[in-house]
């Protein structure tokens, strides 16, 4: 049983077998980590430049299986978030040649790979977004069509849907795309969040400042570390104990009704996970 007596979520994190892999996982819960929403890695991460949507499937059987070696080791679960990256975008358009549409039309392919595997079960979220970096308008707009597809495979599946986005405190637009889909705007996350967000649900950089912002908005909000686990970054973005740090020094700065917002409320209402029913008494 965790430390805490409470669930403990990392929201989005990635797992490399080739790298720290499942000992990322045990420091997570040595820490007094329960639960994960594991990520897969970008698809040129483990080899993949993907011609069709069927050739991203790898990538997220091997993010399934790392998953399920993980629950072996949490006394929580582990969940697999499923998509494409919004950097593919650039590698295909700058490295490989294509279209912008051509681009849009495979990662729209991917996503569909994403929603095939998700309508198993086996996934609780798609992942999609668009770059963070300046690009041309024609690739922006391509990458806001895979967006909204994205929205609405996530709204047909009846998973939820993660997003890498350009640092914002305001995706109000993109909360329309999704209910104009049928997907509820809770249910978008936007990842690598600061501490307040409009339009959809913040997935707040375990940042002391941006968790304080989080947690004086009395809005729901997840806690992250975007861990990489990228054998060139060791530690990189954050490490996987921070989540479980940072839970600690919330609890010991008298936060414990934003500490269960953010690893019990907020679970449930946009992804309908339990973490309270799945932590080991």
């Amino acid at each position: 049983m965790s430390e805490f007596d409470q669930p403990v979520l990392d929201d989005h994190l990635h797992l490399d077998a080739e790298n720290q892999g499942l000992d990322a996982v045990r420091d997570f819960a040595r820490a007094g980590g329960t639960h994960l929403l594991v990520v897969n890695k970008p698809s040129w991460h483990l080899g993949v430049e993907p011609d069709t949507g069927a050739d991203f499937r790898p990538v997220f059987e091997e993010t399934a299986r790392l998953v399920e070696a993980a629950r072996e080791i949490l006394d929580g679960e582990a969940w697999p978030v499923l998509g494409v990256h919004p950097g593919l975008v650039s590698r295909l358009v700058e490295e490989r040649g294509f279209s912008p549409g051509d681009a849009r039309d495979l990662m729209c392919a991917g996503i569909d790979a994403a929603a095939a595997v998700a309508s198993e079960g086996r996934a609780v979220a798609l992942k999609s977004g668009r770059p963070h970096y300046d690009v041309s308008s024609a690739v922006w707009e391509a990458s806001n069509a895979v967006i909204r597809h994205a929205c609405e495979r996530a709204a047909d599946v009846g998973v939820s849907l993660q997003l890498h986005t350009e640092s914002t405190d305001d995706l109000t637009a993109v909360g329309e795309w999704a209910s104009a889909a049928g997907l509820a705007p809770e249910a978008v996350v936007k990842h690598y969040a600061s501490g307040r967000l409009s339009g959809c649900t913040p997935s707040v950089m375990c940042d002391k400042e941006y968790l304080q912002d989080a947690v004086g908005s009395g809005e729901r909000f997840l806690m992250e570390t975007d861990f990489i686990d990228d054998a060139d970054r060791p530690g990189a973005v954050m490490g996987p104990k921070t989540v479980p740090r940072r839970v600690r020094w919330l609890l010991e700065s008298g936060h414990e009704d934003a500490v269960r917002r953010a690893h019990v409320e907020t679970p449930a209402a946009v992804y309908g996970i339990d973490t309270e029913a799945t932590l080991d008494g």
